[in-house]
């Protein structure tokens, strides 16, 4: 009896033994058991559109892509004819200026950081607080904003048709049209339609390539689509569903959305921006609050913080492992598009 037992026993020991290992080994599996390759959902839903969006009315031509951009990177669009649309909107800083809030004429410092410009053609509302619609409206506010750009519109007209080579472009660009307001808008809305993002490590993976995206940021895809639930808000191709959420940022006055759509439930709500290139577009938030994306990713992660008692429904404590948080950053990074080739014009002369 006394034998038996201790055969029994030992045998139940070595059970309890291979159960343990079969746990530590299927810990760590776990930790790596995100899809290696993408499924059919996901390469439908990110991969990104054949066309770009164009208004008939503005439909694209050489003559006013090139029209746009020389006077998206002219200085002279400005009051104080020192500030371009390119000053705020910096190619080499992911479209963006790397402030926390942007600087505007007489280098006052504004209210809000700059949005980037890339993908806005796929938007559907332009501005943290959507009170564009189009890109032709988009174009024309910041240089006649008293804050920004701080131009009168008659005086740039005149400037512009005292300009042989502008009075050139702008009718073989809008011929018959001439040089006014609604001409400027259309061009650079043209220009801007061509700032598109290009392929990164994430859309190479979505195509099959091999090693194109590490393992950490093929976790971090699992993470963002489930876990932290990111598809809320951030989805599609463009990684923005075009809304406007009230996302908790501590100390937020700012009501956002509301001031255009005086909504309770809009209050302290701004618009969902892309996610494209975001490790080029530090720092983050309509306030520039936050520096990283490790910080970004830890403000989501707490559930954030109520404002205006109408938090945003999905913002929740998170619960997040280190681990997860650092395979969500690491996606993030591979959102960033191979580098775009950008040449400053020289732009015409009187």
């Amino acid at each position: 009896m006394k034998t038996g037992a201790l055969r029994q026993k030992s045998l139940t020991g070595k059970i309890a033994a291979a159960l343990f290992g079969m746990s530590v080994v299927l810990g760590v599996t776990a930790a790596n058991a995100a899809p290696m390759e993408p499924s059919a959902e996901d390469i439908k839903k990110y991969l990104r559109p054949m066309e770009v969006p164009q208004p008939k009315k503005n439909l694209s031509t050489p003559e006013r892509v090139e029209l746009g951009k020389f006077l998206f990177f002219d200085p002279r669009l400005s009051g104080s004819n020192f500030i371009s649309c390119a000053t705020c909107h910096n190619p080499a800083m992911g479209w963006s200026d790397a402030q926390p809030t942007a600087v505007g004429h007489g280098m006052d410092t504004l209210d809000r950081s700059t949005p980037t410009i890339l993908n806005t053609a796929y938007q559907r509302f332009q501005f943290w607080d959507g009170r564009a619609r189009t890109l032709e409206q988009q174009a024309l506010g910041p240089i006649v904003a008293g804050g920004e750009m701080a131009q009168e519109m008659g005086s740039l007209l005149e400037e512009l048709k005292g300009i042989p080579g502008y009075i050139e472009m702008f009718e073989a660009a809008y011929p018959g049209e001439g040089i006014k307001e609604d001409t400027i808008g259309k061009a650079i809305a043209a220009y801007e339609r061509t700032i598109v993002s290009t392929d990164a490590p994430f859309d190479r993976w979505l195509k099959g390539v091999d090693g194109a995206m590490s393992k950490s940021a093929i976790r971090g895809f699992e993470v963002f689509k489930g876990k932290a639930n990111c598809t809320a808000c951030h989805d599609g191709f463009n990684f923005t569903d075009n809304g406007f959420h009230n996302i908790g940022l501590p100390d937020n006055a700012d009501e956002g959305r509301f001031g255009i759509v005086p909504v309770k439930v809009l209050k302290g709500a701004f618009k969902t921006p892309t996610l494209r290139d975001v490790a080029l577009t530090a720092p983050y938030m309509h306030n520039g609050q936050y520096a990283t994306l490790e910080e970004v990713v830890e403000h989501y992660n707490s559930g954030g913080k109520p404002t205006f008692d109408n938090l945003d429904p999905n913002m929740k404590p998170l619960n997040l492992t280190k681990q997860e948080k650092q395979d969500l950053v690491n996606f993030l990074k591979a959102l960033t598009g191979d580098p775009m080739q950008v040449t400053v014009p020289q732009l015409p002369v009187k």
